[in-house]
């Protein structure tokens, strides 16, 4: 009876683990085909996507080309040529600040080290034939040419410009160089090779409104000299080295000065008839006054200049006449100026870093006898 219990015992044990089993066997597949479920889903999913994708890249792709069953060797449609009134325009350039931001203010000035064009050329290469420069990232407010009084000084020229250009270039100046070379070996005269240079700078761009009038063995010491014109006549080497970086005197306008084109004019121009060292520049103060203006100068921190040291010229030499013609500037500056010029043009030509301007302007009057 005991045995016979025991075995209905076991029996009933090895069901209950049997059902065990098969309960444990369905969990586990119900739970496999569901998350085997999911992944499918995800799958089919995704290539949905791709596929959709797919579709929309080719139908922008057959969009763009011209629909054509094969390709054409004749000229373009009508409908497919560009439009002859559209053109792709730039944005317009912004005006120049009036303080460019990439001056570097006081320079360290020497004449000692060996200079040559080339090197000047190599130094400049956005600067165009004839000494022309136009700012690429800014609209500039005025164009400005600068003319040089020159004779037998190409070595004080070399240095001039070697400083020169970069100066300008960082004052965002639209500039043109001009050299104006006097003909002959007759006695120089400073004004009357300006007033010549002005009209000739005018002939070759008319849209020069400023003008700059440099010696060429003077050069700034400080970039943020502007060289531009202001409202009032602008003298801008105030502060020289022979000087003793002072201003040598109230009425002085010697060395650089800067005219727009209306004052130039106003003035009637310089004097012709200053023929020889001194004088024409105070002829030219004279004027400014006279006509109602006043000179405008920098700052005497700014307006320094270094001279190139050298022996006076020949047929140079000090004007004995120079006082009394200063004395007279009311008397004479309406009818001896631009209006009354007369020289002759004997060469221009384009170097890669100025314009020679070479005139012929004729000798001075014979000097009255004394006595």
């Amino acid at each position: 009876m005991t045995r016979l219990l025991l075995g209905v015992t076991l029996e009933r044990v090895c069901k209950a683990v049997l059902l065990l089993c098969l309960l444990h066997f369905a969990v586990t597949g119900v739970l496999y085909f569901d998350v085997y479920a999911r992944h499918l889903d995800f799958f089919s999913r995704f290539n949905s996507r791709n596929a959709s994708r797919a579709t929309h890249a080719s139908a922008n792709a057959s969009a763009a080309r011209p629909r054509s069953t094969a390709p054409s060797c004749g000229p373009p449609s009508p409908s497919l040529r560009p439009d002859a009134n559209h053109t792709a325009t730039l944005p317009p350039l912004l005006p120049c600040q009036d303080v460019p931001p990439g001056l570097v203010g006081r320079l360290l000035i020497e004449f000692s080290s060996p200079m040559s064009m080339e090197r000047v050329q190599r130094e400049n290469p956005e600067v165009r034939a004839g000494g022309r420069y136009v700012p690429p990232d800014c609209q500039p407010r005025q164009r400005v040419a600068v003319l040089v009084p020159f004779r037998h000084r190409e070595h004080h020229l070399k240095y001039w410009l070697h400083y020169l250009h970069p100066i300008l270039r960082r004052q965002k100046v639209a500039y043109g160089i001009y050299i104006v070379n006097q003909y002959g070996e007759d006695t120089f005269n400073r004004a009357k090779l300006l007033n010549a240079g002005f009209l000739e700078a005018l002939r070759d761009d008319p849209e020069y409104d400023c003008f700059i009038f440099s010696d060429v063995d003077l050069v700034p010491m400080d970039d943020r000299n502007l060289y531009r014109c202001y409202e009032q006549p602008r003298h801008f080497a105030i502060a020289m080295d022979k000087f003793g970086f002072r201003l040598p005197y109230a009425g002085y306008f010697g060395g650089v000065s800067g005219l727009s084109k209306s004052q130039f004019l106003k003035i009637n121009g310089f004097p012709n008839e200053y023929w020889g060292w001194g004088g024409e520049d105070d002829d030219i103060f004279n004027r400014i006054s006279l006509n109602g203006m006043k000179v405008s100068r920098p700052d005497v921190r700014i307006g320094r200049y270094r001279m190139i040291k050298h022996e006076r010229d020949r047929h140079n030499e000090p004007n004995p006449q120079r006082f009394t013609k200063i004395q007279n500037t009311k008397l004479t500056m309406r009818r001896d100026g631009i209006s009354s010029l007369q020289y002759r043009l004997v060469e221009v030509s384009r170097h890669p870093l100025y314009t020679n301007v070479t005139v012929d302007i004729g000798k001075p009057p014979p000097r009255p006898a004394r006595g």
